[in-house]
């Protein structure tokens, strides 16, 4: 087996088109594959794109995410200021880890995000 990349990462939501509202509205994600009559549909990341999965749609339980991926930005600081104008909440301060900044929030159904962007080498 030779696995060349990940084609996308599944979201949990109670709610598709609450969620999708927040992922292309106020993120600003295109929209890009609705799964059919499905209460499922995908938008795009940049590199990676992200499927939003009603869960009992799917006969599954709803669980959120608690541990968060994170959404390249080049300003942390601006993209923090843009989605606080639209409503959404930060969990405390950005953090500088002295390579990058970070910004911790949730999506309407509590699956961790964070927004990032690294200024620095690991080095």
């Amino acid at each position: 087996m030779n696995v060349t990349g990940v084609d996308f990462v599944t979201l949990p939501t109670r709610d598709f088109e609450k969620s999708a509202e927040f992922y292309g509205d106020v993120l600003g994600l295109e929209r890009s594959k609705r799964w059919g009559d499905r209460p499922a549909g995908e938008f795009e990341a940049g590199n990676l794109t992200i499927a939003l999965m009603q869960s009992d749609g799917f006969g599954l339980e709803f669980q959120a995410h608690n541990v968060p991926f994170a959404l390249h930005v080049e300003d942390v600081e601006a993209a923090r200021h843009e989605l606080e104008s639209k409503g959404v909440t930060f969990a405390g301060e950005t953090m500088d880890t002295g390579v990058c900044h970070m910004a911790f929030f949730q999506d309407p159904d509590g699956n961790a995000l964070t927004l990032h962007h690294r200024y620095a080498s690991a080095d």
